[in-house]
């Protein structure tokens, strides 16, 4: 009696048999179906007529074409803006979050600091470029008010926002307050007991941040660093409305080849877009691992 209560207990249990195909794949077909629309077919399309000729035979003339001058130019221009405003938008935005986060600044001016970088990392194109022409214009609000108050001529002196500089200032505009959304989080992610920690085994704050916080921090700083450079590079209206033919980036001699009747060449415009995905695609790679490294520290 005993050994067949014994045999009927340890009998494993059958689980009730589930739904024969899950359905929660579905929430991610909109998804799937916007990366595929709006990025792997555009890639894809950009390949394709970057090796073709007019008739659509398989050319190397239209890459063969990158190595003109004007088009090196071109990326020089936009690699330099692009560089320059990473840097210095990543340093300035890591500043502060630092000083709204570990600075013993007020809930209220991080909140407010936050609000309005959340508002101007979304802020470019035209109505950026008509913000800077309008305040730093030749005619704009601060030049007019130096010279007649001050006897200070910006533009004689040789400042001009029609120039790379200018385009550096309207960059830094957006590329700033997207670091500071960006680091925040990772400034949070750092936990005070171990400044408290380090404090009770003799260290200081500074040996802190040299030897825990800064090692931790680094990869999202760098990784962030990347998507600012991706995020320049790829920007077309600000430069377009701002600068207009002074400054030629990449972006401009695409849109050259596209609709220009003189220097209407498709093929070139497809390759020098194939040039900037790959760059592109280059600094995504990195950011993606150096945010992988980051999560690995701060689980």
């Amino acid at each position: 009696m005993s050994s067949a209560m014994d045999t009927t207990i340890a009998a494993p249990r059958t689980k009730p048999a589930g739904p024969p195909v899950s359905w929660a794949w579905l929430g991610t077909l909109p998804f799937f179906l916007f990366v595929f629309a709006f990025l792997l077919l555009p890639s894809l399309t950009i390949m394709a007529g970057a090796f073709r000729n007019p008739n659509g035979n398989f050319t190397l003339d239209n890459i063969a074409g990158l190595f003109q001058p004007l088009i090196l130019e071109s990326y020089r221009t936009s690699i330099e803006l692009s560089v320059v405003t990473a840097v210095v938008g990543a340093s300035l935005g890591a500043l502060l979050a630092y000083a709204i986060t570990w600075g013993g600044l007020s809930g209220r001016i991080r909140s407010g600091v936050i609000t309005f970088s959340s508002v101007a990392a979304n802020f470019g194109g035209i109505p950026l470029a008509f913000a800077f022409i309008t305040l730093l214009g030749r005619t704009g609000a601060l030049p007019v008010f130096l010279r007649n108050v001050f006897g200070i001529d910006l533009y004689a002196a040789g400042f001009s926002i029609y120039t790379v500089q200018g385009l550096i200032l309207a960059y830094l505009y957006f590329q700033f307050p997207l670091m500071l959304l960006i680091m925040v989080p990772a400034f949070d992610g750092l936990k005070r007991e171990w400044l408290e920690a380090a404090t009770n085994l003799g260290g200081t704050p500074f040996d802190f941040w040299r030897y825990v916080g800064l090692p931790i921090l680094l990869p999202s700083f760098l990784g962030a660093t990347v998507l600012l450079f991706g995020n320049a590079f790829g920007a077309y209206a600000t430069a377009e409305a701002l600068t207009g033919s002074k400054v030629d980036v990449v972006t401009r001699v695409i849109s050259r080849q596209i609709r220009g009747d003189v220097l209407y060449n498709p093929g070139l415009s497809y390759a020098l877009a194939f040039g900037m995905v790959v760059i592109l695609a280059i600094s995504i790679a990195l950011y993606v691992g150096l945010q992988r490294v980051t999560a690995r520290w701060l689980r």
